[in-house]
């Protein structure tokens, strides 16, 4: 048997990989976070599939339900939010996986930054004013952060700065990243991508906490900040341009 992570993606349940909806249909057994993976994608699982929501369980008990249908010989979808290559937890699994024998793999998804980022309709990486994307969050009563990857020491880059799970922090946020922006930076916050209840916030860097705290908005936001957000006047890329030396092959 195979682990598959899946990257569920951001929350439309339509956004989930052909592959990862294909291997999803051919697991006997599914784990799921209920609180964040949206119910339909559960309808893609076989009828008679063992489902579990592991929203109330530790590390030590997902690690076990993974051993265990290993164990029984089937197949296991684990389902993550957005895409497992940022911010999924999924390198500590894979490590247990590791020391206990069994086989995994894994299935990208859409992350919540790129869903973010269709919603406002922007291309996060512009020519000429931005061409890096910082993937972040801050610390606090999570994990704490790598020395050197604070927001006041990112915010030296000028680079767009994408954070995940800041919204109750935004004040903080806004404090940092002030002296390196400025109050007239466009900014953005973007609360349940891809969802029916989508939310898109939109302002300046100096006034984007207010808004963001009028909303009501605490949890399932990406807040975004950089230049690249507002612009318009830029120069087109190389790729098609005219100038552009073109060979047929």
């Amino acid at each position: 048997m195979t682990v598959y992570f899946i990257g569920a993606g951001p929350g439309a349940a339509d956004l989930i990989t052909v592959r990862g909806a294909r291997t999803l249909a051919a697991c006997r057994v599914c784990l799921y976070a209920g609180s964040l993976v949206p119910r339909e994608l559960l309808a893609e699982c076989p009828p008679d599939a063992r489902l579990v929501d592991t929203a109330d369980l530790d590390l030590d008990q997902i690690t076990a339900e993974l051993v265990r249908a290993h164990e029984e010989g089937h197949d296991v979808a684990r389902l993550h939010s957005g895409d497992p290559s940022v911010f999924s937890a999924v390198a500590e699994q894979m490590r247990r996986l590791d020391a206990a024998g069994v086989p995994y793999e894994v299935v990208p998804g859409v992350p919540a930054f790129a869903a973010a980022a269709a919603a406002l309709k922007r291309e996060l990486t512009v020519p000429t004013v931005g061409q890096t994307v910082i993937l972040t969050r801050v610390a606090n009563r999570a994990t704490p952060m790598p020395e050197g990857e604070d927001l006041a020491t990112l915010g030296r880059s000028g680079a767009l700065i994408v954070l995940h799970l800041a919204a109750k922090l935004v004040d903080r946020v806004v404090g940092e990243l002030l002296p390196h922006y400025g109050a007239d930076c466009p900014a953005a916050v973007v609360a349940y991508a891809s969802r029916p209840e989508e939310l898109i916030i939109r302002g300046s860097l100096g006034e984007i906490a207010g808004k963001l705290k009028e909303s009501g908005v605490e949890r399932t936001a990406v807040i975004m900040v950089g230049r690249t957000l507002g612009a318009e006047q830029f120069r087109d890329s190389h790729l098609y341009s005219a100038e552009r030396e073109r060979h047929n092959c």
